[in-house]
């Protein structure tokens, strides 16, 4: 049997709100990824050119600092990672998160929780950062107030053996 883990990195609770919830629909282990220094309000604020946020995602390149610890992810065949979609894209620290780590033969599942954005190009831009993994899928988009009902068929759905998305 497959064991489940839901990793994610949420700036301002929303996407947390969305992992509390599938965390208990596939009963899955959860990891939060910290950046070293957290975000205030400003650094999310994208409609500053020179806020934090703004200036990470115009330089795909960049790679925050997150909390070290000893966390592993071999014991875990499913990792769903859940972010804020930001500029089309995972926040970089997703990247910082999957360079730490090894993925070898472990199935990503993607999910983001966004105002307006869709993923647009987040699945090519993370995929350079787990060249090991076995599969990484562009999951679900999720709405702030999404039901544990939806957030649950999805899961089952996309842990089905054969899901290709």
């Amino acid at each position: 049997m497959s064991k489940n883990l839901t990793v994610y990195f949420s700036a301002s609770g929303v996407t947390k709100n969305v992992v509390e919830n599938l965390a208990k629909a596939i009963d899955s282990d959860i990891y939060e990824i910290k950046p070293q220094i957290p975000y205030t309000k400003a650094d999310l604020n994208w409609m500053d050119r020179n806020s934090r946020s703004t200036v990470e995602m115009n330089n795909h390149n960049s790679r925050p600092e997150m909390v070290e610890d000893d966390f592993s992810t071999a014991e875990y065949d499913n990792i769903f990672i859940g972010f804020p979609i930001w500029w089309y894209i995972a926040p970089t620290i997703i990247n910082t998160f999957l360079e730490k780590h090894d993925f070898s033969n472990k199935r990503i599942i993607l999910f983001a929780t966004s105002g307006g954005s869709g993923f647009g190009k987040t699945v090519e831009f993370l995929k350079v950062s787990v060249p090991n993994s076995t599969k990484i899928v562009e999951g679900k988009l999720f709405k702030i107030n999404s039901s544990i009902d939806e957030i649950k068929k999805w899961a089952e759905d996309v842990l089905e053996p054969g899901y290709i998305r």
